[in-house]
């Protein structure tokens, strides 16, 4: 009977123990712990929020994910050229170089962190800096017909124009329908004056687009062999694009000081000066 009894209170406390630790591990918290695939996955996913937000003129708001990002994964390129970028919009250019010189050093042969890189730089205007960042990335990226033009761009001010048309002309060897080459060379070929060929320059690239700049850059080349189709060229020109009446936004766009001077008299001309209001009017409404 005592044996009996011994037993029987032995089994007790052993399931009174086992209960005990069930009642225990039921009030432990459970934690979710998310991988590092998931946490990887999560920062790209907050990267592509931020690129978004750019691209809808958000700039802060675009500027605080891509931080976030950065902070949950540090060792992705991708996030580091994100946050460049929102750092440039927010005219944070040495913030920007510094992203993009540690995306540089996670992956030194992606092209796009050279390009990048050319275009704080260019902000800048530190031209030099530019140009060489623009040449590593294309020793990577050889093809790349954008950045080709952007060189060429940098030689044309530098009033280097053999080297822009040669570097306007591989560009568009690679891309046959990109006008904006085609429409460079034209401007590089006025300042040789080369107007002739400057003409052909501008008439094929409105054929692949109508655009202000080539119809402009066509009308100021005849201002002085056919100055009917010229005035009609120009108004069409500042009809699509009021901007190109200011002498200082098409130094922007890289014409060069022959062709704006020729541009001003064609400018001058009475039958032009309707147009030419109402194209300074449209200007100061719009700012």
């Amino acid at each position: 009977m005592k044996r009996f009894l011994k037993k029987l209170i032995y089994i007790s406390l052993i399931s009174f123990s086992f209960l005990n630790v069930e009642k225990v591990q039921s009030l432990i918290p459970y934690y979710y712990l998310p991988s590092k695939e998931n946490l990887e996955k999560e920062s790209l996913s907050i990267g592509k929020n931020a690129y978004q937000l750019l691209y809808f003129g958000q700039y802060v708001q675009s500027l605080n994910l891509a931080k976030l990002a950065i902070k949950i994964n540090k060792k992705d390129e991708k996030l580091w050229l994100i946050l460049s970028e929102a750092q440039l919009a927010n005219k944070l250019y040495k913030n920007s170089l510094i992203s993009l010189n540690k995306a540089q050093k996670i992956n030194p042969k992606n092209s796009e962190i050279h390009f990048a890189k050319s275009n704080v730089f260019f902000k800048l205007s530190q031209l030099k800096k530019a140009k060489t960042a623009l040449e590593n990335g294309i020793k990577i990226e050889p093809n790349n017909h954008k950045a080709i033009f952007q060189l060429g761009n940098i030689f044309l001010m530098e009033k280097n124009y053999s080297e822009a048309i040669e570097l306007f002309d591989k560009s568009v060897k690679i891309k046959p329908d990109f006008w904006q080459a085609i429409n460079n060379q034209g401007l590089a070929y006025f300042e040789k004056n080369k107007i002739k060929l400057s003409i052909k320059l501008f008439e094929k690239a409105i054929s692949i687009e109508e655009n202000a700049e080539p119809l402009l850059g066509l009308a100021t080349c005849l201002r002085m062999q056919d100055i009917t189709l010229a005035l009609e060229l120009a108004k069409k020109a500042l009809n699509k694009d009021p901007y190109y009446v200011d002498y200082d936004y098409r130094k922007e766009q890289l014409w060069g000081e022959t062709l704006q001077t020729s541009t001003e008299i064609l400018l001058q001309n009475d039958q032009l000066q309707t147009d030419v209001i109402l194209a300074k009017s449209k200007i100061n409404s719009s700012s």
